[in-house]
């Protein structure tokens, strides 16, 4: 089975741990069988008063004596066997995390938040379940089976045993017939929880809007219908369990029913003494919980192998941005950047999004990028990034194939403000040196300054201890803007990305953080993605994007001769900032 398989290799690592663990559940297992054999021995002795008290008390300080060792074995068990599923289950989860931490965006664009979530929790449970205690029932539905009923036929009857077990083969019949139809309800309802949990990750991220859309009823309801299917799978799993377990407690109850009349019909004969008859009985309870088991391991290893193949998807999913055999040896970059026939269409979509970009930017130059929303201006950045993966010989950088460079090192090498303006719920301080490893208090206060943000975080209550919400929800846009720009500007990188980071501040604060961006990045390449003419018509170079194509090159004067696609929009803002100025001065 492949889940097997896919598990087997961690279970490996803990052999040691697992072949302890089942020495110590044989050895509790064997010790169990002298309990009802010694009372048998009590009862023989007191009803043929044969045993005196002397041979009674060897009896019972036996039975203590087995209890304590039977106490220490349990523990022992425990031990070796929980450890080694809650080691894997670690294992498992690190493992999962990193293959996240390795894939490509398009990844995430493909699987929701919830749905790995629901992977990372409620799944890695239910393998751990069927690594541990499954492992544990398994054992106990075989091994203590055999032992028991081996015991039975050598000390009390041949024939009365034979009766016995035939309840115990019909479960066994029974179990694989259940963990087929457990495995795939069980399958079901882990996929239902994941839409459940993505429902309520994408509800409460996106509270306000659900508010300012006065949309919680209908919310309410897209959730309940949600929960609805999630209870229905879960009640497929149940109700399968609950014929199931009655109907396993039925043939034991046979199965005890059988064994108490047909084995006091021995004893009244005289084929088997009362003493014997009685550790029979003790026996058929000992029955009773590897059948119990059996039902037990089954439903687990089920449930277990259905979220190992969910996690398995997640640790064995295919990586496409990766670092090829032939990348070279790179520890720096200078920053030119050049871009020959760059041609990309996004994964899912017929229409590439960009076609035939030809543009060399030197090392220390500033770029801007503007054009309509969706002409491909952030693709170009997330190409840059190496976020996706491009054709050969379309992206240089130091005349160095994009390809060919490290992905640590190229990344190391560029700053980067994403339109999301993504912060971490810690503090600000944190949030804004991510990106430097050991970085100094007076680097996070010369990046904020630079940012234009170090007088707005002075003015909260514990300044750059302030701890920002979940993705910086207690900042306003504009803090938001200006704290990932400050994070951007702490790691000095020859390379630097703004895309679309001053849509939120005043025209004020954008002259001011422009004029310290012009003066920190002397030297260096700064690319500015925009759709204000006015935050990009000082760059060397601007390209104007026009259906993914590189419409207009050139810096703002020429673009403004050429009369083209660039000087239309900017008569067409400088048109709007003036109606604006007007309707301020009315």
């Amino acid at each position: 089975m492949e889940q097997f398989k896919f598990l087997w290799k961690y279970i490996k690592r803990h052999g040691v741990q697992y072949i302890l663990g089942i020495a110590v559940l044989f050895g509790v297992d064997y010790l169990n069988l002298f309990i009802p054999q010694l009372t048998g021995m009590v009862t023989d002795g007191l009803t043929s008063r044969t045993m005196d008290m002397a041979g009674i008390m060897d009896c019972v300080w036996k039975i203590l004596g087995i209890g304590a060792l039977l106490a220490l074995g349990r523990f022992g068990w425990r031990f070796f066997l929980f450890g080694a599923a809650r080691h894997i289950q670690y294992e498992i989860r690190n493992d999962m995390f990193k293959r996240l931490e390795d894939m490509s965006v398009e990844y995430f664009n493909e699987n929701k938040t919830g749905d790995l979530m629901s992977r990372f929790l409620n799944d890695l449970n239910s393998v751990r379940m069927a690594i541990g205690p499954a492992v544990i029932s398994a054992f106990d539905a075989s091994v203590m089976a055999v032992l028991v009923i081996g015991q039975m036929m050598i000390y009390v009857d041949v024939k009365l045993t034979l009766l016995a077990i035939i309840p115990l083969s019909v479960i066994l019949v029974g179990t694989f017939f259940y963990d087929k139809a457990m495995r795939k309800r069980y399958r079901e309802s882990q996929e239902a929880l994941s839409d459940l949990t993505e429902k309520v990750q994408e509800s409460i991220s996106g509270v306000r809007v659900i508010k300012a859309f006065v949309r919680e009823r209908a919310e309410m309801k897209s959730f309940a219908k949600s929960s609805a299917n999630a209870m229905d799978k879960n009640l497929s799993v149940v109700k399968l369990q609950a014929v199931v377990m009655p109907l396993l407690e039925v043939i034991i109850g046979a199965s005890s029913l059988l064994t108490l009349l047909y084995g006091g019909y021995l004893a009244l004969t005289g084929e088997i003494t009362l003493g014997r008859f009685v550790a029979f009985n003790q026996y058929i309870g000992m029955l009773v919980w590897p059948m119990i088991a059996a039902g037990d391991a089954a439903n687990m290893i089920s449930q277990g192998m259905a979220s190992a193949k969910r996690v398995q998807e997640v640790i064995e999913a295919k990586k496409d941005i990766f670092d090829r055999e032939d990348v070279q040896d790179v520890d720096k970059v200078n920053g030119e950047i050049e871009f020959k026939n760059l041609t990309f269409t996004h994964k899912g979509q017929s229409e590439p999004t960009l076609r035939d970009i030809n543009l060399n930017v030197p090392a220390g130059t500033t770029l801007a990028l503007i054009g309509r929303t969706g002409n491909g201006k952030s693709t170009l950045a997330n190409l840059l990034l190496h976020l996706y993966n491009t054709e050969d010989g379309m992206i240089f950088v130091d005349g160095k194939d994009i390809n060919s460079i490290p992905l640590k090192t190229l990344r190391e090498n560029i700053a980067y403000v994403p339109q999301d303006n993504f912060l971490f719920s810690d503090s600000l301080k944190n949030n804004i040196s991510f990106g430097v490893v050991d970085g100094t208090m007076e680097e996070v206060v010369e990046a904020t300054k630079a940012a234009c943000i170090h007088d707005n975080i002075m003015e909260f209550p514990e300044e750059y201890e302030t701890v920002v919400g979940e993705r910086g929800v207690t900042l306003s846009g504009g803090q938001k803007q200006r704290s990932s720009i400050a994070r951007a500007l702490m790691k000095d990188a020859p390379i630097l990305i703004l895309d679309d980071s001053l849509s939120a501040v005043d025209t004020d604060t954008e002259e001011q953080i422009l004029r310290n961006l012009k003066e920190n990045r002397k030297g260096k390449t700064t690319i500015i993605i925009a759709h204000r003419i006015s935050t990009i018509q000082g760059a060397d170079i601007i390209m104007v994007l026009e259906d993914g194509e590189a419409a207009e090159i050139g810096n703002h004067q020429s673009l403004m001769e050429l009369d083209g696609i660039y000087k239309s929009m900017y008569d067409k803002q400088q048109l709007e900032a003036q109606q604006s100025g007007k309707e301020e001065r009315d």
